[in-house]
């Protein structure tokens, strides 16, 4: 049974646009269908731009600390993506709920999918398992699927890199 296709993936997915934006729009459908939609769109004439502004909007989200405040701030894009639950059986797949409309809009369906699928992510694991890195001067986003929900670096380079320092501080080096 899959009761959740919106989770982790799609703040995964989200993620990885924040931190390496491709350069046109046939990058940015590629990432999707790498990361697990199974949906292309008609192609708009401002796509690329739209779902910049997408990710721009879905990173105010990551970088609110407050749980209230980033509750706020999901909500009003939840809004702003306006749609209700649907069963659909596209493509032969098989039923399973989609939670947008049937716009063929690919940063439309990209706000839904990345609000939706923030809030889930947030509410069934922590209102904190979101954020940066925290291995300076790195800035890239930080999706907490561990565990434990000590996930503070997006990479085992970051994290060796951090040690490293706080190596070097105590030593004196």
């Amino acid at each position: 049974m899959h009761l959740n296709p919106y989770g982790e993936y799609a703040v995964l997915l989200a993620a990885s646009l924040a931190d390496d934006f491709p350069d046109d729009r046939a990058g940015i459908e590629d990432r999707t269908l790498e990361r697990g939609m199974t949906m292309t769109f008609p192609p708009a004439r401002d796509d690329h731009e739209r779902v910049r502004e997408v990710v721009d909007d879905w990173l105010q989200i990551v970088d609110e600390h407050d749980p209230a405040a980033r509750a706020e701030v999901l909500n009003a894009q939840m809004a702003k993506a306006a749609a209700y639950p649907r069963l659909t059986n596209h493509d032969g797949e098989g039923w399973h709920l989609h939670y947008r409309d049937d716009v063929q809009s690919l940063p439309y369906v990209l706000r839904a999918i990345f609000a939706v699928g923030t809030s889930l992510h947030l509410v069934t694991r922590g209102m904190d398992r979101l954020g940066r890195c925290e291995a300076s001067p790195c800035t890239n986003v930080v999706v907490d699927v561990t565990r434990n929900g000590r996930q503070r670096f997006c990479s085992v380079r970051c994290a060796n890199r951090a040690a490293v320092r706080r190596h070097r501080a105590r030593m004196g080096a």
